[in-house]
């Protein structure tokens, strides 16, 4: 649904959220972690409950002390071990930590970013390292002119240090700049705090529970089920971008 509170011309850039927005990174997920509990004969076939509790785990990872991404995500496997009563090898934990540089782009993704780097400066804000971001990016295909990494800044989202980054170096105010992204808790509160509109594209529109971020009762100024809708909002005549 379109917000009538959004000028479209106002924007000269676009900050996105990377895992869950362009990334199907609930399909990795449950993936990831299914290849470990099966190997302990403990799957669950309840995808969201997979989903919360790696929410939980994450999240718990990310409020302590910095460290990279990937020892975030071990970290989360060798919760899921605790959870399911089982030791998650270190094997298991560090192959599921890189599974993320393989995660494919959603069906949209592609195109649609393709379509707004036409008329937007396009950015990145990610809670990943930078050498996992750089195969994401070989399958995404786009170039992004900003990419702030959680390995850059040294914090992870919902912490404002990636998005005064981002500002910073595309030297711009926040009036100047839309957020988009698929977590309300991780990106949507944050971008608020600082005056950033957003778009919040709910990837989760008609599935049952709240997928793998933690519940959040901010609130977007659009809501679009994919970014293929977002072009269709801004306006951008997708059939004088295609190729022939």
């Amino acid at each position: 649904m379109k917000s009538e509170s959004l000028n479209f011309e106002q924007f000269e850039a676009l900050t996105f959220d990377c895992y869950g927005t362009i990334i199907d990174w609930e399909s990795g997920i449950l993936a990831g972690v299914r290849i470990i509990l099966e190997a302990h004969d403990a799957d669950d076939r309840d995808d969201n409950r997979i989903l919360e509790q790696f929410g939980l785990l994450e999240t718990a990872a990310e409020a302590r002390a910095f460290r990279p991404y990937r020892s975030v995500l071990e970290e989360v496997a060798f919760g899921f071990g605790e959870v399911f009563g089982f030791a998650t090898s270190r094997e298991e934990a560090r192959s599921f930590a890189e599974s993320v540089s393989c995660w494919p782009p959603f069906s949209d993704s592609v195109t649609a970013l393709q379509l707004l780097s036409s008329r937007y400066r396009l950015a990145i804000v990610s809670n990943v390292d930078d050498d996992l971001f750089a195969k994401s990016a070989q399958q995404i295909g786009v170039v992004f002119e900003q990419i702030v990494t959680a390995e850059q800044v040294r914090s992870y989202k919902p912490n404002l240090t990636h998005f005064h980054e981002v500002l910073r170096r595309l030297n711009l105010p926040p009036e100047r700049v839309l957020h988009v992204a698929q977590s309300l808790y991780h990106d949507i509160g944050p971008a608020a705090e600082l005056g950033l509109k957003s778009v919040w594209v709910n990837r989760r529109a008609g599935k049952d529970g709240g997928g793998a971020t933690k519940p959040s009762s901010a609130i977007p100024d659009l809501e679009v089920p994919d970014l293929m809708a977002l072009v269709n909002v801004v306006g951008i005549k997708t059939e004088l971008h295609m190729p022939e």
